[in-house]
């Protein structure tokens, strides 16, 4: 090999890197690896995140198993939340266990995903060996599947079902016995828009409890079906589907209504501080929910790379290159998102 060329695996290696981010938002050591002379720390606006956590509190005792009843007062605290009963809800090791686990549950063989949305629902399918159609939702046939996937608010346009319209479905996918799966893993921002207090027939809702209180690495999620339905599935995840860490945060978080209600107006301030950033640049904002923005630009995959060279990591989508997701920069961030884009304008 010459001096100072490049190894014969360098290509393959950034390539694996970037298409790893393309699959996933929160990958920084993909990141490293595709842009090693990157400015560091690393920003990751990938994921869509509150980017000012709910402060821990409360005693985490890591000394012992978890005990079923401090994961009954969680799932109790959660059903209050959501305004249902406590016995239509099943706490899990974040949304994304429960996502990858229904397709081995349930009685389903055919699914349909209302898309483009968030990959790791038709990649779960899939893997357990169902078959997996993509659907859009002005022509949903209900008379098709076994199981419908609709994440509401999506991911990651931001577009928003009816709650309304959704139970409408609900219903007629019951009557022939067929699986409603509605994914609401940003629907804290709106709570209104949930259709999780009212999990009737063979509805089930998936809820996440990182993204909105800024904790994902607890790693705590839940799943709201109909009591009879919530019987059958709760045995698939054990008897201790919890760490302490996230048992104390969820008990906390969910009975702090003050912190939700400020966390929604900050969140929905800084959205706006968002869009007004981008729109300078030259981006259209094109959808989103108050935890990230979705905008398009005709060089969107050169400001990918820019930004990922100044150490700002944000999501780009295999089926629009013209497309980027941004999630909310931490207080402190800003004035370095803002240089960033500067500099590429």
């Amino acid at each position: 090999m010459d001096a100072g060329s490049t190894p014969a695996s360098a290509p393959s290696t950034k390539s694996a890197a970037l298409a790893e981010l393309q699959r996933h938002g929160g990958c920084l050591t993909a990141a490293a690896k595709a842009f090693p002379r990157a400015q560091t720390p690393w920003i990751d606006l990938s994921t869509g995140v509150n980017p000012v956590p709910y402060p821990l509190r409360g005693k985490m005792d890591f000394a012992r198993l978890p005990d079923p009843t401090d994961v009954a007062a969680l799932e109790a605290a959660a059903a209050k939340s959501f305004g249902t009963a406590a016995e239509n809800v099943i706490a899990v090791a974040g949304s994304d266990a429960a996502l990858h686990a229904l397709p081995r549950l349930l009685d389903a063989r055919t699914v349909g995903i209302v898309s483009p949305t968030y990959g790791g629902h038709a990649e779960a399918w899939r893997t357990a060996g169902r078959a997996v159609t993509t659907v859009q939702c002005a022509t949903l046939d209900v008379t098709e599947h076994d199981a419908v996937v609709i994440v509401n608010p999506n991911n990651p346009d931001g577009s928003v079902l009816p709650a309304a319209d959704l139970r409408h479905l609900a219903a007629q996918l019951t009557r022939r016995g067929a699986w409603l799966i509605i994914d609401e893993a940003f629907a804290e921002v709106t709570p209104e828009i949930s259709v999780a207090a009212e999990p009737q027939g063979r509805l089930i809702v998936l809820r996440s409890f990182g993204k909105f209180y800024g904790l994902p690495g607890v790693r705590l999620g839940f799943i709201v079906a109909h009591a009879s339905i919530a019987r059958t599935l709760r045995p698939a995840f054990g008897d201790w589907p919890l760490n302490a860490a996230a048992i104390a945060a969820g008990l906390g978080a969910y009975a702090d209504t003050a912190w939700q209600e400020r966390t929604r107006r900050r969140l929905a301030s800084a959205a706006k501080r968002l869009d007004r950033l981008l729109r300078a640049t030259g981006f259209d904002i094109v959808g989103g929910s108050s935890l990230f923005r979705l905008a398009r630009h005709q060089q969107a995959d050169a400001c990918f790379h820019h930004l990922a060279q100044a150490g700002i990591l944000t999501r780009r989508f295999g089926h629009d290159p013209c497309i980027l997701r941004f999630g909310l920069p931490a207080p402190s961030q800003w004035k370095r998102l803002t240089a960033a884009l500067e500099s590429w304008s």
